[in-house]
């Protein structure tokens, strides 16, 4: 079970930069092709940006052609939560980290095999770990 992380505003606007504030616990968008990690080809794990919990495995990343990194399967299913997004007049669903409620993108159901879905991420909510070779 995913250990929760509490902290008030004022904590997690020293931890985090002004964009990854806004994203990630204002419930922000980065502008699509604009991510540092959209476009990323290296092999490692993806890690929450706000508290390191493990979120995606490069192995499940895949070209969507969306401008934002996309994933067909998070890492550990307990790691993400789900919730019904109807902002902006959509209805979506709305992809969290089940350890600290960031605010990670959306999830849609036009992913590639063998789930279906598209995990469609914000790069300013992950934190990319290298695999050791």
């Amino acid at each position: 079970m995913t250990k929760h992380v509490h902290k008030t505003d004022e904590e997690w606007k020293q931890e985090l930069t002004p964009e990854q504030y806004r994203i990630m616990r204002e419930k922000g968008t980065e502008r699509a092709f604009t991510g540092e990690y959209y476009d990323h080809h290296e092999s490692g794990v993806y890690r929450c940006a706000s508290c390191g919990t493990e979120l995606f495995k490069s192995d499940t990343k895949f070209e969507s052609g969306s401008g934002w990194p996309s994933f067909y399967a998070p890492a550990d299913q307990e790691n993400v939560k789900t919730e019904q997004d109807n902002s902006h007049g959509m209805r979506r669903t709305e992809v969290l980290c089940s350890a600290c409620d960031a605010h990670l993108g959306h999830l849609f159901p036009d992913g590639p095999r063998p789930t279906g879905m598209r995990y469609c991420v914000n790069s300013a909510s992950l934190k990319f770990e290298k695999k050791e070779e």
